[in-house]
């Protein structure tokens, strides 16, 4: 009889993002600050806001560089959850909560932006003043359909923002290519304020720092430098060529388009006929929420006409609707991330990762539908909404930078301390004087931390743990990986794997086909958990032992193969795609043959979330052979 094989598998993430699909997902969040940007910082200093523009770009800049190095040395993940993990696992929930935050706000700020881009300028329209004057309901309405969308997974979440990348671009470089025989330094306004004054003008545009962690979270899922293995990754060149290239984009388009608005009023004389000041400025201040598409039909028109400048503006809101939306979506997206990977690490209630029958954790889901919706029902103006943003965002920066600076674990050089003990003062200085001159967005994540910390806190107590101190050797005694080493090792020969969704009769035919060709089968169960976020490392070290499901499989394979004299080899992995997974073991673990069983999921399911068989079937190698049994 032969025998039976208890080792468990280790099953990593796939590695398929490239640094172009990359570079587009993080742009997708954080090339659309410049969206309302510029607004905020006119109405914040008017015609003297250009070198506050400037600073935040500088700023942007600088962050972007912390975070390629960041990116260098987390190639599993360096979001600030995992990043201040290796500090205190304290100190990682509260940088989770406060980018909870900072999601909560982006999806929010980017769904009621988005509407404000087809809205604002056509009041002409009924339809389109009525929603104007509810833009705040009609954007839940907008939240709370993109939470249907993602109840059946975000699988093709990045899609949109992907497609959506390159129009952008060029619509910004037509925008500052329209403007550019425009640009004048003649309406520039001194400062008018003290330094301490500008300061806080400053603090309170500061939303070009949207979605840089983004970058970081994803390493988990980059394609890996040549020559480095999944056992020592490497994302290094992958990481520096996405950021490279938007950090520059939404630096100098950031700042240009700036240098563009405070030109306008070189051209409202002539579109407009406003001769004074004071008029220009009010039209300037109105617009201020949809200012790149004011900005797109104030110089089209004078450079092509009015008819040109009003149909290139509805183009230049439609492009911004739709990159604004997958802004909103990827903050949901990435919230139910978040939440799920805090319950899975015990700190948030183990309910969090229940999941629906998509493998959608569904509270966490709720959660980042229901925070947002909250928010919009109490946010008066896009002003008061802005104004609850960077406090989340920059407390979540200066918790990753801060753990950064002082982990003596991780063999950052001298420089690299430098550059994040900097960039840690300077924002924690802006997320001080936020705390201090914004008592609502203060209040706002006072509750978030609070009522997150008291979630720990009770979840804590209900699974009975406590906290107890152990010296360097016992820790090392009782690693988990410990045990691994022990395990048997398995002769090489044929295999066969088969991807179990249940026990059903395709395990029956598994089991024939291992018994008449003398195989192991390796039975494979694939966790579908439909989340996109990369910043806790390889989500395959939960053991199947753990989940009910799997474990009833594998447990009932395991006994039966023992009475037929079958090794089997239980194979258990948690990912967000199983058709990758699949492909990933199968070529691993050297299989020669596939057994997979027929999908029977429902039209609607398969167009949203795919078919695996199918996905499997496309990309298998040659060398494998596929049963599909059915």
């Amino acid at each position: 009889m032969a025998d039976l094989i208890l080792a468990e598998t280790t099953a990593h993430r796939p590695r398929n993002v490239d640094w172009k699909r990359a570079a587009a997902l993080l742009y997708g969040d954080w090339g659309t600050s410049k969206a309302y940007v510029i607004g905020l910082a006119f109405v914040a200093a008017g015609f003297s806001s250009l070198p506050i523009i400037l600073a935040v770009c500088a700023l942007t800049g600088l962050v972007g560089i912390n975070y390629a190095v960041i990116c260098r040395y987390f190639p599993d993940g360096g979001g600030v959850y995992s990043a201040a993990r290796s500090q205190s696992r304290l100190l990682a929930v509260v940088g989770a909560l406060l980018l909870v935050a900072d999601l909560t706000v982006t999806a929010a700020l980017s769904g009621w932006s988005a509407l404000t881009y087809v809205i604002s300028g056509a009041e002409q329209i009924m339809w389109l003043k009525f929603l104007k004057d509810h833009i705040a309901l009609t954007t839940i309405f907008v939240l709370l359909f993109l939470g249907f969308i993602n109840w059946f997974g975000p699988k093709h979440s990045g899609t949109l923002a992907v497609a959506l990348a390159l129009p952008t671009v060029v619509i910004v470089v037509v925008l500052i290519a329209l403007a550019a025989p425009h640009l004048t330094t003649k309406f520039l306004e001194p400062r008018h304020e003290s330094l301490s004054q500008l300061w806080v003008q400053f603090v309170g545009v500061i939303l070009a720092l949207s979605g840089v962690e983004a970058i970081a979270n994803l390493t988990g899922v980059m394609k890996l430098d040549p020559g480095s293995t999944p056992a020592k990754p490497s994302v290094r060149r992958q990481s520096v060529k996405a950021i490279t290239p938007v950090a520059i984009e939404v630096v100098l388009g950031t700042a240009l388009l700036g240098w563009a608005m405070l030109s306008l009023p070189n051209v409202m004389t002539k579109t407009l006929g406003l001769t004074s000041r004071e008029d220009i400025t009010a039209a300037l201040a109105r617009r201020n929420e949809d200012m790149l598409r004011f900005i797109g039909e104030q110089f089209g028109a004078a450079s092509f006409g009015p008819a040109f400048g009003d149909i290139f503006g509805w183009v230049v809101g439609i492009v911004f609707l739709l990159l604004l939306l997958s802004a909103a979506n990827t903050a949901i997206v990435a919230m139910v991330g978040l939440l799920y990977m805090t319950a899975r690490d015990r700190e948030m209630p183990l309910q969090f990762k229940r999941l629906n029958r998509h493998g959608v954790p569904l509270y966490p889901l709720a959660i980042a539908i229901g925070l947002p919706c909250i928010v919009l029902l109490t946010a008066t103006s896009f002003e008061s909404l802005a104004g609850l943003y960077a406090i989340g965002v920059v407390g979540a920066i200066t918790v990753n930078l801060g753990s950064c600076t002082l982990n003596r674990a991780i063999g950052f050089t001298w420089y690299d301390r430098v550059l994040f003990g900097v960039t840690f003062a300077i924002l924690l200085f802006v997320e001080l004087t936020l705390a201090h001159t914004k008592p609502d967005a203060l209040f706002f994540v006072l509750c978030v931390l609070g009522a997150g910390l008291t979630l720990r806190a009770y979840t804590q107590k209900r699974q009975g743990l406590t906290t107890m101190t152990v010296t360097h050797r016992v820790a090392a005694m009782v690693s988990p990986d410990l045990a691994a080493t022990m395990q048997p090792r398995l002769e090489e020969g044929q295999k066969i794997m088969v991807a179990a969704r249940g026990i059903t009769s395709v395990l029956s035919f598994a089991l024939d086909e291992a018994q008449l060709r003398k195989a192991t089968l390796c039975v494979l169960y694939v966790k579908e958990i439909a989340v996109f976020y990369g910043g806790g490392g390889p989500l395959g070290r939960a053991k199947w032992q753990d989940d009910p499901e799997a474990n009833a499989i594998m447990c009932l394979m395991m006994k039966i193969g023992e009475e037929r004299g079958i090794s089997v080899l239980p194979v258990y992995a948690v990912s967000e795609d199983a058709a990758a997974t699949i492909l990933d073991l199968s070529a691993t673990m050297g299989v020669d043959y596939l057994i997979i069983g027929a999908s029977q999921r429902n039209t609607l399911a398969k167009l949203l979330g795919g078919s695996v068989v199918t996905s499997v079937a496309q990309q298998l190698p040659d060398s494998i052979r596929l049963v599909i049994f059915g």
